[in-house]
């Protein structure tokens, strides 16, 4: 007060270019200045104590700032006041387009939807190598009982809120309509498939972590596959054995005996010097 009554009267000035110049020019050197006070910090790991004392100080903040709210008196949704709500939004959104220029549609060629999949594939590597490695933590009895009350108590006031509804039979009629709805989604996603999957390939980029990935899983499966091997190596599975078995696997030797020691092909040499010899009797 006595700073005050000190001051005499000012004659105002007007705001010109140079003076807001000026001003901006003050506001970036105290930046700067500041920026340069500011010497090294020494960077402290965020221990499970920090994030306890974090946590508490939120909910102390939010406790605070609860009981410095006063009273209010709630004041009943009228129907003009509704109204009025419904004409405010539609008057913004007219608002809104009124400011909009007119663009210039651009056809979307595969090439921009190349580069759109390769943009969204090295956003998603960018953000998970942005992730910091995290700490698991067990998931207890008294954690899943928690989590189901808090399920059951979600789904209870999710049901308090929903009206009675009225039962509708289900006619004939109706349940023509839903068949051919349901053909006629069927139709139009097997046409999209075909339009826009079918017939075209998948680029996804070989990484190291993905090349790492994929060896990993083959030697996961080898190692598998010969787990399941060694339990099934010295196993048999028993066959009934009836007389058409017998006689089929007696064939079977059969034709292999001859096979393997050559015996067609001497009755078949044997047989030709046979009808050599009966045409040299009829000639002779």
């Amino acid at each position: 007060v006595l700073y005050k009554e000190s001051v005499g009267t000012g004659t105002p000035t007007p705001v010109t270019p140079e003076l807001e110049r000026a001003k901006r020019n003050q506001e970036i050197c105290s930046s700067v200045l500041y920026k340069e006070n500011i010497g090294k910090a020494t960077p402290t790991p965020v221990t499970p104590e920090m994030e306890r004392v974090k946590r508490n100080q939120e909910i102390i903040s939010s406790v605070l700032y609860k009981e410095n709210v006063g009273k209010v008196t709630p004041t009943p949704v009228t129907p003009e006041m509704e109204r009025v709500k419904r004409n405010q939004e539609i008057i913004s959104s007219v608002l809104y387009k009124e400011n909009v220029g007119q663009a210039t549609p651009t056809p979307v060629t595969p090439e921009m939807e190349r580069v759109k999949r390769t943009q969204e594939q090295i956003s998603s590597v960018a953000y998970r190598e942005g992730l910091g490695k995290a700490t698991p933590s067990p998931v207890t009895p008294e954690m899943e009982r928690v989590k189901r009350n808090q399920e059951q108590i979600s789904s209870v006031l999710y049901k308090e809120h929903m009206a009675k509804g009225t039962p509708t039979p289900l006619t004939p009629e109706m349940e023509r309509a839903k068949r051919n709805q349901e053909n006629i989604s069927s139709v139009l996603y097997s046409d999209s498939f075909r339009k826009q999957v079918q017939g075209k390939a998948a680029y996804v980029l070989d990484t190291p972590e993905m090349r790492r990935v994929r060896e990993t899983q083959k030697h996961i499966s080898t190692v598998k596959y010969h787990e399941d091997f060694e339990k099934s190596k010295g196993s048999f599975t028993p066959v009934v054995t009836d007389p058409i078995t017998e006689r089929v696997k007696k064939n079977m030797q059969d034709f292999s005996d001859i096979s393997y020691r050559g015996i067609q092909r001497r009755v078949v040499e044997m047989e030709r010097k046979r009808v050599d010899q009966d045409q040299e009797n009829l000639t002779g």
